[in-house]
């Protein structure tokens, strides 16, 4: 496990472009912080490490957002609306589960007490330490 302090929102995207250029295929991102603690703008930074220059956004509404034109295509899911685990699958959530790319999945502790077939799981928690800073905790969960 390894801690990060960011200082603004600057900075976590930043941290997120740096491990966007380290990403590899198959690759699925548990991404977890309350709301406003700065998880769109890591995935911005991710997606701008993949070289993808679309403008990224929330998935909230949509629940996924898919970008490609990068090095890999990024899949952006937000499962914060899904209440059960039976939402969550039948919402056709397993098939990010072993991307053709990267998949970033906000509030993946919905489906937390499921056994995942993640080949290549990591987690990444953004906490609020105050108005500017944010601790962010990264954790390779995978093989």
């Amino acid at each position: 496990m390894v801690e990060f302090i960011s200082h603004s929102p600057t900075e976590t995207e930043s941290l997120g472009e740096r491990f966007g250029r380290a990403a590899k295929p198959g690759w699925v991102i548990a991404l977890s912080g309350d709301l406003g603690a700065g998880k769109t703008q890591f995935v911005r930074g991710l997606a701008r490490g993949l070289g993808i220059t679309t403008r990224v956004h929330s998935p909230t509404f949509t629940l996924v957002n898919e970008y490609g034109g990068g090095r890999l295509k990024l899949f952006h899911l937000d499962l914060y609306r899904l209440e059960t685990v039976e939402q969550v699958w039948s919402a056709g959530v397993e098939e990010y589960l072993s991307p053709a790319g990267l998949a970033v999945i906000e509030w993946m502790e919905r489906i937390a007490d499921c056994r995942l077939p993640i080949a290549d799981l990591k987690s990444v928690r953004i906490d609020i330490v105050s108005e500017m800073e944010r601790k962010i905790i990264y954790d390779d969960l995978g093989a």
